[in-house]
């Protein structure tokens, strides 16, 4: 698949649109999803140029992977949550919607179901909420 450099996920990279921030470093970047489906969740994606996860590197993908483990447990633990889990979609027909790669940490709590794949946007004060949360259980 062909890269699109106006995705939002690029835009959001190069700081032309606002996010809420959780960590970046030379390769991923990661930021509070603005349709979360449980508090917390939280989108890592690679700097690299990739659509999906067919088209990264072996090492970029690697990089990602690192992250997400890196940010998973930090955000389980700063949110007080039971557990996570991690979702990735690959193409339209997966229920992907912004085709730069990206890695779904999505907190969970015991006995709350989670709220619809991308159908109820958050309040931003919520999401600074969470992030500040997150950022200083990060050291940051």
């Amino acid at each position: 698949m062909n890269y699109d450099d106006d995705n939002i996920f690029a835009r959001m990279l190069r700081g032309e649109i606002p996010c809420e921030k959780i960590f970046e470093d030379e390769h991923s970047f990661a930021f509070l999803d603005i349709m979360p489906r449980a508090p917390g969740h939280t989108l890592v994606i690679p700097r690299a140029k990739a659509s999906g996860f067919l088209d990264i590197g072996a090492d970029d993908l690697c990089r990602l992977m690192v992250c997400v483990q890196k940010l998973a447990p930090v955000i389980v633990k700063a949110l007080d949550a039971d557990g996570f889990m991690l979702q990735q979609f690959n193409g339209a027909g997966a229920g992907q919607t912004v085709f730069h790669l990206h890695i779904h940490i999505v907190p969970r709590y015991a006995g709350r179901p989670l709220r619809p794949h991308g159908e109820q946007m958050e309040d931003t004060d919520v999401l600074a909420g969470v992030g500040a949360k997150i950022r200083a259980a990060l050291g940051g």
